[in-house]
């Protein structure tokens, strides 16, 4: 029991650079508060005391902001940042040295019995405010993105953003880190949901469509300037304009509309 302790306390230190000691950890963290209230809920409930169990993890919840349903299944080194709005279902399985922020919801779909909560495997990371909902798998190593919504299961390896949640990066090899790291950064994951760049992977691709056309445009123009140099006869329609307030919605804040 008291090397879980130790590992525990040694997570929060790993992932959370504001850990100063051990006493302010113990004291003051309510992500571990809520996963020692669950260990003792769902010891009791897989001993049959589901009352007795239940009612524990409501006191946790009073306590801590953080709801875990005592016949959830963690594993070692789970660490909740912050904690408060985190709900996790009963059938959700929980691997080791996961991450979640504030606001995590692991929920299901149905109200049928059985297993309708996700299975979070090792070493994934669910940004603040992420729902995923379903009794699928999140491979290990994954990450989701702020504010997300995943019905789908997610490769190991995987970085998803937005609603619905979309995979816009896939580890192809161990050898490739450095590159997805990259990739994350200039793509948009974060934990919080600060990124400069537009998270949405749909609206980015629609935006260097965009992109792409303007750059159609021109060159069909300088196409048919030279047209006229050789041909003084030669007539080219006009195209119909485009109106740049139609596209605001999967522009960034930082561009300047063309002209």
């Amino acid at each position: 029991m008291f090397e879980r302790l130790r590992e525990d306390i040694n997570s929060v230190f790993h992932r959370d650079p504001a850990a100063r000691n051990t006493f302010e950890v113990l004291t003051n963290y309510p992500g571990l508060h809520a996963l020692l209230f669950h260990r003792l809920a769902h010891r009791l409930w897989r001993f049959g005391l589901k009352w007795i169990a239940r009612t524990i993890s409501t006191i946790a919840r009073w306590l801590t902001g953080v709801e875990i349903h005592p016949g959830a299944t963690i594993g070692r080194r789970f660490f909740i940042d912050h904690g408060m709005g985190v709900v996790i279902g009963e059938t959700t399985v929980i691997g080791d040295d996961v991450t979640l922020y504030q606001g995590v919801t692991l929920g299901g779909t149905s109200w049928n019995k059985g297993k309708r909560h996700p299975t979070i495997c090792d070493g994934v990371v669910v940004g603040a405010g992420a729902k995923i909902l379903g009794p699928f798998e999140v491979g290990a190593g994954a990450k989701v993105g702020s504010n997300s919504v995943v019905t789908k299961a997610v490769p190991a390896g995987a970085t998803v953003v937005g609603i619905p949640g979309r995979i816009i990066v896939k580890r192809p090899s161990e050898d490739d880190d450095v590159r997805r790291k990259e990739m994350e950064e200039r793509m948009g994951f974060d934990a919080y949901g600060v990124t400069e760049e537009m998270p949405d992977p749909v609206a980015r691709a629609v935006r260097s469509l965009l992109d792409h056309m303007h750059a159609v445009d021109d060159r069909i123009e300088n196409m048919c300037k030279a047209l006229r140099k050789v041909n003084i006869e030669y007539q080219n329609g006009e195209l119909p304009p485009l109106q740049e307030e139609d596209f605001d919605c999967v522009r960034d804040e930082s561009e300047e509309p063309r002209g």
